[in-house]
């Protein structure tokens, strides 16, 4: 299976739209993005698993319960979390005033926000900068959509790719933000994504569901989860390929093509992370189930001893090891191999004695990888995180400010 890299991002499927605009929540930067869909689309979503919930998130939430949609609104400078009942009207209110403009029903469009906790949404500014953003709808927008989403990001995280399904040509495209706040488990992390694929609702929220625990899951920059974590898909059917209703070949297609944008954006969220210094990708190797091999992974990434060695530059094994040895997966210590690179360190859960200059310069690169053979299964699972910088305790010390 060929999967072909294509320029447009979220506008690069077949009947989709975008652009953003400045409205006033931010200084100077894109604050606003609409993304739109000349026809109706299905519609699905994966949401944070933190208790305190955003109210765009809870009201996509309901929205989503029709599995339809045409549009996504989402600011920026403001997660209107925290916000109670007015916060609730002002993300419906969001909703009803793209609705209008577009000809939609209010349920027609889903509803994002990120930002700062806790501050009411500047409804005038965000009501003009929706008229605005309407206006700018086009095929070239998407870019602008990419920027406008963006806080402490400093790069926009844009993905498309196309592959042949059911004798069509199919298209995923997508834009994300992250680069603090992130362990979405499902940081602060959104992601929109479209395809003109034709598929059943309930097969596409199946497979964003399997591609979201293989990609936006699997990653984090300092071990929290956002109150407003979402990820959502349109798929409008405009490739005209049969519709997808079963599990079979062309659905896997589809997952695969998914799974590669997601992979991608995913990745461009870590590297981009807050004052990293160093992309980290942990393989687990040979465990029991998906869920160990997850749960060692995110474990080590997650591990402030582990992210400053790294930053460091130190070959500390021993704080890979610990962090594993804290979790529930199934494992025998005994029969644990660790590998920085292509240097083995560890061999049945003992230190080696490795080439301390080798191991200075597999650390000394930007990006590393780190690979744990458990000796016990099968399943191999691999996140990715970042280290832990000086940077890091700046940028989030005066976040507010």
């Amino acid at each position: 299976m060929t999967l072909n890299k294509v320029l447009g991002g979220v506008t690069a499927a077949k009947g989709f739209l975008a652009s953003g605009v400045h409205c006033g929540l931010k200084k100077d930067k894109k604050d606003l993005a609409l993304i739109y869909s000349e026809v109706p689309a299905t519609a699905a979503g994966v949401f944070t698993q933190n208790r305190f919930q955003a109210a765009p998130v809870i009201l996509s939430r309901r929205h989503l319960a029709r599995q339809k949609a045409q549009a996504i609104i989402c600011n920026s400078g403001n997660a209107n979390a925290c916000t109670g009942e007015q916060g609730l009207k002002d993300a419906a209110r969001m909703a009803e005033i793209t609705a209008n403009l577009l000809k939609l029903t209010p349920e027609d469009v889903l509803v994002a926000s990120t930002g700062v906790i806790g501050v009411y949404m500047p409804m005038e500014k965000i009501a003009a900068g929706i008229s605005q953003v309407v206006e700018k709808l086009s095929v070239a927008g998407g870019e602008e959509a990419a920027e406008a989403i963006c806080t402490t990001d400093l790069v926009t995280k844009v993905s498309a790719y196309e592959t042949e399904i059911g004798g069509k040509k199919v298209t995923v495209g997508g834009i994300a933000k992250g680069s603090g706040m992130i362990y979405p488990n499902m940081a602060t992390m959104l992601a929109f994504i479209t395809t003109d694929c034709n598929i059943s609702a309930e097969l596409l929220q199946k497979a964003l569901r399997y591609t979201v625990d293989r990609s936006y899951n699997l990653i984090t920059v300092d071990g929290d989860t956002s109150t407003n974590d979402t990820v959502f898909i349109l798929a409008n059917g405009k490739a005209q390929n049969p519709e997808i209703k079963e599990e079979n070949e062309d659905y896997w297609r589809f997952v695969a093509l998914l799974q590669q944008v997601n992979t991608e954006l995913s990745q461009k969220i870590v590297r981009d992370g807050e004052g990293a210094t160093k992309f980290l990708e942990v393989t687990i190797k040979n465990a029991p189930t998906f869920s160990d091999g997850k749960k060692l992974a995110m474990a080590i990434l997650n591990s402030n001893l582990v992210k400053t060695a790294f930053f460091g530059e130190d070959a500390n094994w021993g704080r890979i090891v610990m962090a594993m040895g804290n979790t529930d997966a199934a494992f025998d210590p005994g029969k644990v191999d660790v590998y920085l690179g292509d240097l083995q360190v560890t061999k049945d859960g003992q230190g080696l004695l490795f080439d301390e200059v080798r191991a200075k310069e597999i650390l000394a690169q930007k990006e590393i990888v780190i690979t744990v053979d458990l000796h016990l299964g099968t399943e191999i699972v691999t996140a990715w995180g970042s280290d832990l910088s000086y940077d890091y305790v700046k940028i989030n010390a005066s976040y507010r400010s």
